[in-house]
């Protein structure tokens, strides 16, 4: 599933490192939408509520059809996929895309604290401009 993953240092300041992870199912692994929701679904309002503001955008990039969001807010993600414990952290921004190639879609997800995400905006954004299918 996991294709790589990468810690991303910190910025100044911010508790802990960000957290890179590229993921492929081999050609499954469900619909843009169904992902979009689940990623949102893993972030929530300082008061518990779902989170109301996502910024969504799609784009081609080298001739593949790529999704992007961006939401912040508390993390709440599982701690392992079916475990019963979760992410707790506050201050969160998570990326994500979906990039979706002739083999299958590849997914992008960046989280970590809201500071050293912005730190890395540029490296995501060039990482995911970087696509292509050989």
């Amino acid at each position: 599933m996991r294709v790589a993953q990468f810690a991303l240092p910190r910025a100044d300041g911010d508790p802990e490192d960000a957290e890179l992870v590229v993921y492929y199912f081999g050609g499954s692994g469900g619909s843009v939408d169904a992902n979009v929701e689940r990623w949102v679904g893993q972030m929530q309002q300082p008061d518990g509520k779902p989170v109301s503001t996502v910024k969504r955008d799609t784009a081609h990039v080298n001739g593949l059809t790529v999704t992007l969001i961006d939401v912040s807010g508390t993390y709440v993600a599982e701690t392992a996929p079916g475990a019963n414990s979760r992410h707790n952290n506050a201050a969160y921004r998570l990326r994500a895309g979906v990039i979706e190639t002739p083999s299958g879609p590849y997914y992008v997800k960046l989280t970590g604290p809201q500071q050293t995400v912005a730190k890395w905006d540029r490296a995501f954004n060039d990482f995911i401009a970087s696509m292509r299918v050989k």
